[in-house]
């Protein structure tokens, strides 16, 4: 017994349709309208077992079981768009920081040192409380990124 059953209204099975065949849409997309108008469970749809549309459409039985449950769970859009990753996080130094970041690697070095490290300025934003915590490595990605 499936525990997520695709039951398709009759809009989106027409938009479904509209999008499969004009072609003019992302693969992905299209691919994923072509299995939920297969697995639509409505009356009238073709109500196709996971391994038939799988072999059909020639992708996995995993796919299909995670569309059926994004479908049921977040609606269609959801089931038609890509799924956003959830493990990214912020950028450690946003644009205020990156600002600060330059105008001190421009500023003149310290005292006794004829210029910046990437450590010297690491240690300078913690003290300067810019970011409570930063890696040297951080810092030379930044300022590569804004050479």
């Amino acid at each position: 017994m499936k525990k997520y059953i695709v039951t398709l209204s009759e809009d989106e099975r027409v938009e479904l349709n509209a999008l499969a065949r004009t072609g003019k849409a992302a693969a992905y997309k299209i691919t994923h309208a072509r299995i939920l108008l297969k697995a639509d469970a409505a009356p009238g749809g073709p109500a196709c077992q996971d391994q038939e549309i799988a072999d059909a459409l020639d992708v996995g039985t995993a796919t299909i079981e995670r569309l059926r449950r994004r479908f049921v769970e977040e609606g269609l859009q959801a089931a038609l768009g890509r799924k956003q990753p959830s493990n990214r996080k912020p950028p450690l130094l946003d644009g205020a920081a990156e600002a600060r970041l330059i105008a001190l690697a421009c500023s003149a070095p310290p005292e006794g040192r004829v210029c910046w490290t990437l450590r010297l300025l690491a240690d300078r934003l913690v003290e300067l409380e810019v970011v409570p915590a930063v890696s040297y490595e951080t810092v030379r990605r930044t300022l590569l990124k804004t050479s």
